[in-house]
């Protein structure tokens, strides 16, 4: 059984270690050209999010049964090509209650919330350059703000409570949840966003969301609104995000995610129009999605998905 790792940086010493038991072991940082050299002879391919592991891919892996990815969302992977090849998807997908206790991506959504309220990346930028004047980095306060929150899964209930703690009113939408805490009001979607200092996305990459967030949602939001989004790149229109910053009618976006970083061009990065405001000194702060990159919680999944990667190989085994 070989097992191939191609994006072993960084991974869990505990989690190689579980790994190793189950098989012959690959563990390298492929770029797009190894990867589709490894495939060839794997029978389990471990990814996370820098591939995406399309048809092109997946005709070369003739020997592969299994993929495994510590992810929730599974847009890096056609789930379609797999299925006709009769590869199974091992991911964290709907794994409810171990993913109760992975924070990461909440605790980093409140952190780009706090960086651009208080205008941190501006202020900081100032300081390097040899300035000192605080009266040009005044913030705002969260306390009696209306926090937004777009999608009310285990993510968004985790923000709603941040919200909470630090004194904001709480609105949702979220057609899909009937019960909600008593501090949380649900809306409609144009609702929320008319109403919302803060609006922060965290739903799941689908028909129904993709591209959701375009030029009349962005409109419609408060002037001088901030805009959150740790989920996916693809449920905002990039282009109608960077209008609206542009034309000041929002103050500013922290993102975690981007519609081309799956991209296999180097330079995607230069053509980013966001990436080009944050460069430009706008209240911009962009991550390279590690929402969930913590030592914590990347240990844990990747431990939990070792696990679950013996289980279904038990399961081949006897079968």
């Amino acid at each position: 059984m070989k097992i191939v790792n191609v994006e072993a940086k960084g991974y869990s010493p505990k989690a190689e270690q579980a790994l190793r038991e189950l098989g012959d072991v690959h563990m390298t940082n492929a770029d797009y050209s190894m990867l589709l050299t490894l495939v060839e002879d794997a029978d389990v391919l471990i990814v996370r999010l820098k591939h995406l592991i399309d048809e092109k891919i997946l005709k070369r892996a003739k020997r592969l049964k299994v993929i495994v990815t510590a992810t929730t969302g599974l847009d890096h992977i056609d789930l379609e090509a797999a299925r006709m090849r009769g590869i199974t998807v091992l991911s964290l997908k709907g794994e409810q209650d171990f993913l109760q206790n992975i924070t990461a991506t909440a605790e980093l959504t409140w952190g780009l919330l706090l960086s651009l309220v208080r205008r941190l990346p501006a202020a900081m930028r100032h300081v390097n350059m040899g300035g000192w004047d605080r009266d040009a980095f005044r913030g705002n306060e969260l306390k009696g703000k209306v926090l937004g929150v777009l999608g009310f899964g285990r993510l968004g209930k985790m923000v709603a409570e941040y919200g909470r703690i630090f004194r904001m009113e709480v609105l949702t939408h979220d057609p899909y949840v009937d019960r909600l805490p008593d501090y949380v009001t649900s809306c409609s979607l144009n609702s929320l966003l008319e109403n919302s200092d803060v609006v922060s996305v965290h739903l799941p990459l689908n028909n129904e969301t993709c591209g959701l967030l375009g030029s009349r949602e962005f409109d419609s939001m408060k002037r001088g609104a901030l805009f959150i989004n740790t989920s996916r790149g693809e449920i905002m229109q990039e282009e109608a995000l960077r209008n609206a910053i542009l034309n000041k009618h929002l103050g500013g976006a922290g993102l975690d995610v981007l519609t081309s970083e799956l991209s296999e061009s180097p330079d995607w990065i230069n053509h980013s129009p966001l990436i080009q405001l944050a460069r430009e000194n706008y209240n911009v702060v962009i991550t390279p999605h590690i929402g969930g990159a913590t030592m914590e919680s990347m240990e844990s999944t990747e431990l939990f998905m070792v696990n679950k990667l013996k289980m279904k190989l038990e399961s081949l085994h006897h079968s």
